[in-house]
C-alpha cells in the first residue's frame, strides 16, 4: 500500500472537483471511527468507575434506566441496563468474564474502532452458561491460558456494549445489579491475579457536556482529517477497504501516518471549507431518502456489518454509536405521521395490532417515546415505553391499541398510552432477538403496522 496508482499518486493530478469528491468519501469513510472515539473520551473521563462513566479498560455499570433529564446519549432504552467498557487492545488483550446468567436474556456486542459487530456473546449465540474470553488486538499474537476464547479485534478500540433486559422494578433492579458486579474485566497478564484497576487522571480539555456528534460535526477540515490519521494508526482500514487507501491518500491521507495538509491547501479554500457541509448534507440526504415500510424506517441487514456501505454507517452513527446486528435487534423508527407531516403530540396517534400480529421476538420488544431531539418525554405517568411486559388492554377480537398522545385517552385506555409531549416527537420499536421464521421482520414476513 505504500505505492499508490499513477492516477491518484499525486494531488497536482486531481482537479479540484476531484479532490473535493475525494474529500468527501475519505470524511465519510472515518466518520464512524472518529465519533465513536468522541464518544469514548466523553465516557472515559473519570477517576474511577461509577454508573454513567468509567476509565477504559472498567465496566460502567448503569444501575437504573437513564433519567429524563439525561441527554449524554440519544435514542435511550428503558428495557435494559447498560454493563459497558471502553478498551484499548492495541496495547495488551483484555479478558472477559461473564457468570451464569440463569434465564436472563443478555448480549455483550463487541464494536470495532470501525462500529462493525465483531464478535457479539449472548444469549443468542453462546447461551447462558459461564463464559471467560480474551479481546485480543489487530496485531496481537501470543500464547493463551487454557480455557479462554479469543475474540480477536480488528482495530484498538473495542467498545463492549453489554445489555441485560430488566423489568425496572426495584426487585429486578437488584437481581440484574448482583450480575452486573460479577461481569469482569482484567487486562491478560493480570489474569487470575488478584485486580484493582489504578485510578486515572481527569483530562480537563474534553468538553463533557457538548455532545459528542456535535463536537464532531464542528470540526474542520484539517482537526477532522488530523483526528481520523492519529486513529488509524491503533485502527487500520479493515481489508474491504483496500480501495480506499490510495483514495485517501491522494489527498494526504494515509494510514499509519500523520495527516499532509498540504495536498488540500492546493486548492480553493472555500471548497475545502465546505467539505465537512457537504458529507453531512449527504448522510441527511441518504437518512431522506431511506425507504420505508408503513411509515417506519429501518435499515437492512448491513447494519453492524457495514462491508462498504460507508454512507449508512456513517449516518447510522450520525443518527448514535452502538448499532446491534439485525439478528440481535432491529429498531423500526417512525418520525412521521400518516399525514406526511412530523408527528406532533397536540394531534392523536393509534398503533393498532392485529390479533395474533404483535412484535414477533425470541427475546422482547418495546415501543419508546422521544421528543423532537430523541430523549426521553418528561410525563406525569414517568412512562417512557410500552412493551410485553406491559399489561397491554386488548380489544374484545383480541388486537391491540396503543394511544399516542400528549392527553390522556381516558381511564379505561392509559394501560394502553405511551405519552407524548404537544411538540414534535418520534416513536422507536426495539425487537430483541426476532424471530428469523415467518412471520419475521428479518424476511420481511412481519412489518410494523402503520401508524393512523
Amino acid at each position: 500500500m505504500s505505492s499508490l496508482p499513477h492516477s491518484v499518486a499525486a494531488s497536482d493530478r486531481l482537479s479540484p472537483e476531484q479532490a473535493v469528491s475525494t474529500a468527501i468519501e475519505a470524511y465519510i469513510y472515518g466518520y464512524p471511527l472518529v465519533i465513536i472515539d468522541m464518544t469514548r473520551k466523553q465516557l472515559t473521563n473519570v477517576a474511577g468507575a461509577g454508573p454513567t462513566r468509567a476509565p477504559m479498560g472498567q465496566f460502567r455499570r448503569v444501575r437504573s434506566y437513564m433519567a429524563v433529564d439525561d441527554h449524554s446519549v440519544p435514542a435511550p432504552n428503558a428495557d435494559t441496563l447498560y454493563t459497558d467498557a471502553w478498551l484499548d487492545v492495541s496495547k495488551e488483550p483484555m479478558v472477559l468474564t461473564i457468570p451464569d446468567m440463569g434465564d436472563r436474556y443478555f448480549m455483550m456486542p463487541m464494536l470495532s474502532g470501525w462500529t462493525d459487530v465483531f464478535q457479539a456473546p449472548g444469549t443468542r449465540t453462546t447461551g447462558q452458561r459461564a463464559q471467560h474470553c480474551v479481546i485480543t488486538g489487530p496485531r496481537w499474537s501470543g500464547a493463551l491460558p487454557a480455557g479462554l476464547t479469543e475474540y480477536k479485534s480488528p482495530t484498538g478500540i473495542v467498545w463492549l456494549l453489554g445489555r441485560i433486559y430488566c423489568t425496572g422494578t426495584p426487585e429486578d433492579y437488584a437481581k440484574v445489579h448482583a450480575l452486573q458486579d460479577q461481569i469482569s474485566l482484567v487486562p491478560l497478564s493480570q489474569y487470575g491475579k488478584p485486580h484493582t484497576p489504578p485510578l486515572t487522571n481527569v483530562d480537563p480539555g474534553v468538553d463533557m457536556k457538548t455532545l459528542p456528534r456535535e463536537q464532531v460535526n464542528a470540526l474542520s477540515v484539517n482537526d477532522y482529517f488530523n483526528y481520523l490519521a492519529k486513529l488509524m494508526k491503533t485502527n487500520p482500514p479493515l481489508p474491504q477497504d483496500a480501495p480506499m487507501i490510495p483514495r485517501m491518500a491522494s489527498i494526504g491521507l494515509t494510514p499509519g501516518l500523520d495527516f499532509d495538509p498540504r495536498k488540500l491547501s492546493a486548492f480553493d479554500s472555500a471548497a475545502v471549507d465546505a467539505i465537512p457541509k457537504l458529507a453531512l448534507q449527504r448522510m441527511l440526504e441518504r437518512f431522506k431518502n431511506q425507504a420505508t415500510t408503513n411509515g417506519w424506517i429501518y435499515f437492512g441487514p448491513r447494519v453492524a456489518n457495514w462491508a462498504t456501505d460507508y454512507l449508512l454507517r456513517a449516518l447510522c452513527n450520525m443518527l448514535g454509536p452502538g448499532w446491534n446486528l439485525p439478528a440481535d435487534a432491529v429498531y423500526p423508527a417512525s418520525e412521521k405521521g400518516p399525514d406526511g407531516k412530523d408527528y406532533d403530540g397536540n394531534n392523536k396517534y393509534l398503533l393498532h395490532f392485529e390479533k395474533g400480529l404483535m412484535p414477533p421476538v425470541n427475546g422482547f420488544w418495546s415501543l419508546t417515546m422521544y421528543d423532537g431531539d430523541r430523549f426521553f418525554v418528561p410525563n406525569a405517568l414517568n412512562r417512557y415505553t410500552l412493551s410485553q411486559r406491559d399489561k397491554l388492554v386488548p380489544n374484545a377480537d383480541s388486537s391491540v391499541d396503543i394511544y399516542l398522545q400528549a392527553d390522556s385517552p381516558g381511564k379505561e385506555k392509559e394501560a394502553n398510552w405511551l405519552p407524548a409531549p404537544k411538540a414534535k416527537f418520534s416513536v422507536m420499536l426495539r425487537l430483541y432477538w426476532p424471530k428469523d421464521n415467518p412471520p419475521s421482520i428479518i424476511d420481511g414476513t412481519w412489518k410494523p403496522p402503520a401508524m393512523r
